[in-house]
């Protein structure tokens, strides 16, 4: 009987790093995930985040927003805490509520030294190992210069099911959308996905021709 739980809580395990489609703040306990985002001239985002436990992550991130639309520019740099809020785990399935909150600085335009800002979001994540589908929220805002909101969509579909540690191969859309005046419109881009063991690399272009590109680790 022991013998027989051990197998199949190490069979789940496997199946949950299989099924690791997508991009998330919490990766396992005791575990260290380290993101960097290049967002088509418009965002760059570096992020690192230590698990010691599989519900719960700290760490921190730098953001830089520069407008397309005029010459408007953000650097916030933060501290978050990032909470897996519920977890089903299906026979071949996953899904995944994450939300996160957190405080730093912020230098924009509008205010000649750094002011205290706020950071909020979420994320709600299904994935099999041939389709997932992801909705990120991404809130930073300060006292009164400035309120920025970044939305993106994920849908995603692998040519074939890959096994624990082996090469696992994704095509992916992302339609991403922008507040405070950094974007118009919805950005539209299609990005190739390839991830092994705990390295990650998705890289495309938007419908503007413009580098979408995520590394990823985790350690």
């Amino acid at each position: 009987m022991f013998a027989r739980t051990r197998y199949a809580a190490a069979a789940l395990a496997g199946l949950a790093v299989a099924l690791d489609a997508a991009a998330k703040p919490i990766a396992y306990t005791d575990g260290t995930t380290v993101m960097l985002e290049y967002g088509a001239d418009t965002m760059i985002e570096a992020q690192a985040f230590y698990a010691p436990q599989h519900r719960l992550s700290f760490g921190a991130g730098h953001l830089q927003l520069a407008s397309d639309i005029d010459d408007t520019e953000r650097r916030i740099t933060y501290a978050r805490l990032n909470w897996l809020a519920k977890r089903w785990n299906l026979p071949a399935a996953q899904a995944n509520v994450f939300v996160w909150g957190g405080a730093g600085t912020a230098r924009t335009q509008a205010a000649s030294t750094q002011q205290l800002a706020w950071n909020a979001g979420g994320q709600v994540d299904y994935e099999t190992r041939r389709v997932y589908a992801s909705l990120k929220t991404d809130y930073h805002y300060d006292s009164g210069s400035f309120s920025n909101r970044v939305d993106t969509l994920q849908l995603g579909l692998a040519p074939y099911q890959h096994e624990y540690g082996e090469l696992a191969t994704w095509f992916v859309v992302q339609a991403r959308r922008y507040t405070g005046g950094i974007h118009d419109g919805t950005e539209v881009a299609a990005l190739l996905r390839l991830f092994k063991g705990g390295t990650w690399l998705e890289a495309g272009a938007t419908s503007d021709g413009k580098l979408q590109a995520m590394l990823m680790f985790n350690f």
